[in-house]
């Protein structure tokens, strides 16, 4: 008996030595040499993922609902930019306060890149808006609201990140081909419809969307300019709603965010629905920049057949 217990321990010891043979494989560890980029606001964040995607981490400095105009970054936001590879930002005066961030960041390898750069930048009247102060221009900095635009600062992006990581410089520029061609299929598809609509004019709360559109020859009228201050005047809520009615126009728009007072005084006055449309300056990150794109494009293109 005890021969046999010993037999048995001897083939177990073999046995175990056998599977200790074999170190197991441990699972392949997450790269950590993803590029780090900081973008100024939403939309920044949407196009850069589009041309990033797991190649690059993202820190968002403005969060939804704040002004990009007057917001002042926070300590967090500037101990990013003072690791980062690349900050982006949209440009035409939306951003004022990045060159004082990017000079308290002191990050010799930051690259900075204005998205907008090369864009086709439509300057409005300040006059406007401003009366009584000297006639002068300023940039509208809705440029990503084109499509067409928009593919100049997914270029520009993906140009930063190649520079700047080389070593993954196929998979920017696969994406950025792939956004490309999604972006040309989306513009193919909504100048056919929108040339064949019975308007190609459209009312807004904000005359943010004139880039939107440019690229299909549509016309915008709005209830404020885009530097507007306040409400509209009683006379120009008037003459707007007078051509509106010209124009048979059955839907106001309004963006997400924007109190729906006055957009809902003219739907009431000339007989139309209140519709949101994005403006991307806020989000979730639950739809794709190309997804909200389609999403706005559709919604006007309803409002014209």
């Amino acid at each position: 008996m005890k021969r046999l217990l010993l037999c048995f321990l001897a083939l177990l010891l073999v046995f175990l030595s056998g599977c200790g043979g074999e170190k197991p494989v441990a699972p392949e560890a997450a790269p950590t040499d993803k590029l780090s980029v900081v973008v100024s606001f939403y939309a920044m964040e949407e196009l850069a993922r589009e041309i990033g995607g797991d190649a690059i981490t993202l820190h968002t400095v403005i969060p939804s609902g704040e002004e990009p105009h007057d917001f002042q970054p926070k300590a967090s936001d500037l101990s990013a930019l003072s690791q980062a590879d690349v900050f982006i930002i949209n440009g035409c005066d939306l951003e004022e306060w990045a060159p004082k961030a990017i000079a308290t960041a002191h990050n010799p390898k930051l690259r900075v890149v204005t998205a907008s750069d090369g864009a086709d930048i439509h300057y409005i009247e300040m006059k406007q808006v401003l009366p009584g102060q000297k006639e002068e221009k300023a940039a509208d900095p809705h440029v990503w609201l084109s499509l067409k635009n928009a593919k100049v600062e997914a270029r520009n992006m993906r140009d930063a990140f190649v520079a700047a990581d080389p070593a993954h410089a196929a998979y920017y520029n696969e994406r950025y081909a792939r956004f490309t061609g999604k972006a040309d299929s989306l513009l193919a598809e909504y100048t056919r419809k929108f040339a064949a609509a019975q308007r190609h004019t459209f009312v807004t709360g904000h005359a943010a969307f004139s880039y939107m559109a440019s690229d299909f020859n549509l016309t915008q009228l709005s209830l404020s300019n885009v530097f507007a201050a306040g409400e509209p005047s009683i006379h120009h809520l008037k003459n707007l709603a007078d051509e509106c009615r010209r124009d048979g126009l059955t839907t106001v728009f309004m963006e997400a965010g924007e109190s729906p007072r006055i957009p809902n005084t003219l739907a009431r006055e000339i007989g139309a629905r209140v519709e949101v449309i994005e403006t991307l300056e806020e989000g979730d990150g639950t739809e794709t920049y190309l997804e909200t794109m389609q999403k706005n494009l559709e919604k006007l293109y309803q409002s014209m057949i």
